[in-house]
Parts: structure tokens; sequence; C-alpha cells
């Protein structure tokens, strides 16, 4: 396996991948951990269980 970079680790010591967070606590931990020179985009998936036949 590949060596982790430094900015991967730190990222990794802050945020607990088995806690379930919040919208609001994700979003700021995106911000606090985001050091791209870039604008950095984050994507959600949300099911919503709606029938495509019934609506």
């Amino acid at each position: 396996m590949t060596k982790l970079s430094k900015r991967i680790s730190k990222i990794k010591e802050t945020v607990d991948p088995s806690k379930f967070y919040a919208l609001s606590d994700a979003l700021a931990l995106a911000k606090q951990n985001a050091t791209a020179k870039f604008d950095e985009s984050i994507d959600i998936a949300v099911n919503l269980g709606i029938d495509a036949k019934k609506s």
C-alpha cells in the first residue's frame, strides 16, 4: 500500500469514520479540512424512497 501524504494523514486524525455526522457538523469539518488550491466540492446522494411507477 502506498504511503499517505501529510495532508491526508492530518485529515484522517480529525475525522472519525465510524461516526455519523449531522449535516452542519459535516460541512464544518469539510470547511476546516479544505486545503486544496482550488474550489473543493461535496457530492451528496439522497435516497428518497419514491416509487417512480406510482408518481
